[in-house]
Parts: C-alpha cells; structure tokens; sequence
C-alpha cells in the first residue's frame, strides 16, 4: 500500500523539514498549507530532490469553513492517507510575559493552535480509521518550561495534548485501528521562535529527519508524548 501523509504547514519550517525527510523515505506528500504562491514553491523544492508530492490543498485553521472544505477535497481526492502529521500553528505574541498576554490573542492562538487543530482532526478520523492511520501532533509539553513559556502558546499547546490523550484513550479503549500520539521536536531555530539558534538548538533538516525515523520505526506510540530532543536544563 502506498504511504502518503498529510503535513500541515509544510510550505516551511519544521512541517517543510518532515515533509521532506518523510518524501525522501518513500511516502507521498501531500502539503497543507493558507497560501498557494508558498505551496507551490515548497512543491517545487521538494520535487527537485525527486520526492512525490500528490498536490496541496488549501487549509486556514483559523476558518472553521476553509477547514471543513479541506476535509471533503482531502478524503475524495487522497482518500490513501494514512498518515495526518499536525504541524500548522500560530506563535501568538511571545514578545510579552503572561501578565501582559491580550485576552485577544490567547483567543486567536487557541483558535488555530488547538480548535482549528481538533476540527481537522475530527474531520479526517473516519478516513484514517478506514486506512488504520495515524495522527501526529507537534507540539510542546504541558509542563511550564523556566527557559521559555509564552502564555499563548503554551496554553494552546496544553490544549492540543489534552486533546490527543483523550482520543488515544478512546481510540484504545474501543479497539479502533487508528493511532494518534504527541511529538515534541525540541527547540529549533525557524521563523515562528525568529530564527533564534542558541546552545542545544536543532536545525530544521535535523528535526525533520530525527521527526522521519521515529515514524518509519514501525512500533505503536498510542497515546505517548515523545521529545525528539529534550530541552536540557541550565546548571
């Protein structure tokens, strides 16, 4: 059976790092992505290194109508997946402390980072059930990090793998041939954290290579909260 995943945010960043290791191992891609000028490059870099990439479809997580219309392009069109790889969020302002966090963008970031996340999700569910799939989060741990910890996303993030706990509980519970568990790809330098790179920092190709061989290991992670790279503690 052909291997083909779903990546949202795959036109850059860590979802661009996965999708291209993910192509380089064998599976299909296909991108989810808010604009086609950026789609279509990232097609076309990842066609340059002779991966497959079916297509994109166009996905705003903020727009719970874009959403629902990605679904149904999405299961008649690649009705194959077997693979959902979550990646696609919002930073909210990380320039701010949590005292001075606006109620406003706690609400934008939760809408995309955790309810537009859920509505995907819930959406592709009987199609990665039929396919005994799986669904990948990226995200962060719950647990507050004293190195970094901006308020909204960090509480969008503890959204997302409450989330995942709950389905993967049921889904096991019930016995229903779909996967779904968390990955926390450590701290890497990309736009959304501006391209910070400070000691312990990972590079985009390292991640999505390391993000790579941890789903081609043909073990079961059910429910499990994975740190690619842990953030190791200052003395």
């Amino acid at each position: 059976m052909k291997k083909m995943v779903l990546v949202t945010g795959a036109n850059k960043g860590i979802g661009f790092g996965i999708a291209k290791h993910l192509g380089l191992s064998g599976w299909t891609v296909i991108i989810g992505a808010r604009h086609q000028g950026r789609a279509e490059k990232a097609i076309d870099a990842l066609r340059s290194l002779g991966i497959d990439v079916a297509g994109w479809v166009p996905i705003e997580l903020a727009d719970t109508e874009s959403i629902v219309k990605a679904a149904s392009i999405i299961s008649k069109t690649y009705p194959e997946i077997t693979l959902l790889v979550n990646n696609a969020g919002i930073p909210g302002d990380m320039s701010v402390d949590g005292e001075h966090t606006e109620l406003e963008d706690i609400k934008k970031t939760i809408e995309v980072n955790f309810i537009g996340t859920f509505t995907l999700t819930k959406a592709l569910i009987p199609m990665l059930e039929k396919n005994h799939g799986r669904i990948v989060n990226i995200t962060v741990p719950s647990d507050i990090s004293p190195y970094w910890h901006p308020l909204a996303y960090v509480t969008s993030k503890a959204a997302q793998n409450a989330m995942m706990g709950v389905l993967a509980m049921e889904f096991q519970q019930k016995e229903r041939p779909i996967e779904i568990f968390s990955v926390h790809p450590g701290p890497t330098t990309t736009d959304l954290n501006g391209n910070m790179s400070l000691p312990g920092f990972h590079d985009i190709d390292t991640v999505g290579l390391k993000m790579a061989e941890l789903l081609n290991d043909g073990q079961s992670h059910q429910g499990e909260f994975i740190e690619l790279y842990p953030i190791v503690k200052e003395d």
